[in-house]
C-alpha cells in the first residue's frame, strides 16, 4: 500500500469515527436538516449516479413523470439515502427503553415479532426507506439477525460500520462463506436478513424476474435458504416519516415448498415491494444500475442507456435455458 493511500485511509477512518461520535449527540431535528443538506449536495455533485437515477425513472415509469419531476424524485432519493446512513450512526443513542419513541409497528409487525421468537425466519427487503434502521429496531426487540455486509477496501471503515450495525445485537458477516454461516444461524432458530433487490451477474444462484416490467437478474440466496430449511420469508419495509420516526411494515409470510420454482418465489418477494416503491418512489435507491443487461442484442429504448446485450448468459436465462 502506498503512503498516499495509507494517508487517505487514515483520514477517512478519522472522519467516520468523528461522525459516529457526533451524530448520536445531535438533536433529532438538526439531523433531519443535515440529511436533506447532505443528500442535496450529493445529488448535485454525483452526476453519474444522478444520470443513472434519471434513466431508471424514465424506463420504470414510462412517461409518467416529466423531466422536473424525475429530478425532484432523484434529489429526494439522495436525501433518503443520506438519512439512512446518518441514522445508522445516530442509532447508537437508541436503546431498548426508547426505541418505541422512534418507530411504529403495525399489527403485522407485532404478529411477526411473536412468530420470530418460535422459529427462524429469512427476512427480506429492498434498498427502500431506511433498510439499516429496520434491522436495528428488530434487534432492540430481541430479534437478532445474521446480516451480510460487503467489506470496504479500507478495513478501518469496515470495522466502524460493523460496530454500528451490531449495536442492537446483530451479527454482521462478510460475503465469504456467508451461505454456510447463515444456514448454521437459521438451523439454531435464528434469523437472517437479506436485501434482495440488487441486480447481480447471471449465475446458477440467480434468476430473472420482472421489475417494473423489465427483466433483471437477482439473487436467490433467500429462496434457497428458505427451501433448504423449510422456513418462511418475511417481506419487510421501514418507511421514514417527516417527523423523524419510522413505520415498520411486514407483509404476509411466504412459505416456499421444495418443489416451488426459485424464480417464482423471487418474483413473489419482489411483487411485495414494487407497489410500495411505485407509491413512494423517492424512497428507493434509483442511483443503482438495476437493469444492467438487455434481453437481446443491440439497443432497446425500454431499457436504460447503460444496459448492454453483451452478456450471453443473461439472454440464455431469459430464454429459460440452464447455465
Amino acid at each position: 500500500m502506498t503512503n498516499i493511500k495509507k494517508l487517505r485511509y487514515f483520514i477517512e477512518t478519522c472522519a467516520l469515527k468523528s461522525m459516529a461520535w457526533l451524530l448520536p449527540r445531535m438533536p433529532r431535528h438538526l439531523l433531519m436538516v443535515l440529511a436533506r443538506a447532505v443528500g442535496t449536495l450529493a445529488y448535485l455533485v454525483d452526476y453519474r449516479g444522478r444520470g443513472t437515477a434519471l434513466e431508471n425513472l424514465r424506463v420504470a415509469f414510462k412517461g409518467k413523470y416529466g423531466w422536473w419531476q424525475r429530478h425532484q424524485i432523484t434529489r429526494r432519493a439522495y436525501q433518503n439515502f443520506a438519512r439512512t446512513y446518518i441514522d445508522l450512526f445516530w442509532a447508537a443513542s437508541v436503546t431498548r427503553d426508547n426505541w418505541m419513541q422512534h418507530s411504529h409497528l403495525d399489527q403485522s409487525a407485532r404478529d411477526m415479532h411473536a412468530v420470530s421468537r418460535n422459529r427462524g425466519i429469512v427476512w427480506v427487503g429492498p434498498h427502500f426507506g431506511n433498510f439499516e434502521f429496520m434491522a436495528l429496531i428488530w434487534g432492540y426487540m430481541d430479534v437478532r439477525f445474521t446480516v451480510i455486509a460487503q467489506d470496504f477496501k479500507n478495513t478501518g471503515l469496515t470495522d466502524i460500520f460493523k460496530r454500528a450495525r451490531e449495536v442492537s445485537g446483530h451479527t454482521v458477516i462478510p460475503q465469504q462463506s456467508a451461505m454456510l454461516r447463515m444456514v448454521k444461524a437459521l438451523s439454531r432458530g435464528g434469523n437472517v436478513a437479506i436485501l434482495t433487490d440488487l441486480n447481480v451477474k447471471p449465475h446458477r444462484a440467480a434468476v430473472i424476474i420482472e421489475c417494473f416490467g423489465l427483466k433483471t437478474c437477482v439473487t436467490t440466496i433467500h429462496v434457497l435458504l428458505a427451501q433448504r430449511l423449510g422456513l418462511p420469508l418475511a417481506p419487510t419495509l421501514c418507511v421514514p416519516n417527516e417527523d423523524g420516526t419510522y413505520d415498520m411494515k411486514v407483509g404476509a409470510l411466504i412459505e416456499p415448498k421444495p418443489e416451488d420454482s426459485p424464480q417464482a418465489i423471487a418474483q413473489q418477494c419482489w411483487d411485495c415491494f414494487e407497489p410500495e416503491i411505485r407509491a413512494r418512489p423517492e424512497l428507493w435507491m434509483w442511483m443503482y444500475k438495476h437493469w444492467r443487461f438487455l434481453p437481446g442484442d443491440g439497443t432497446d429504448d425500454q431499457y436504460p442507456d447503460y444496459a448492454n446485450g453483451e452478456d450471453k448468459r443473461f439472454a440464455k436465462m431469459v430464454a429459460g435455458k440452464k447455465l
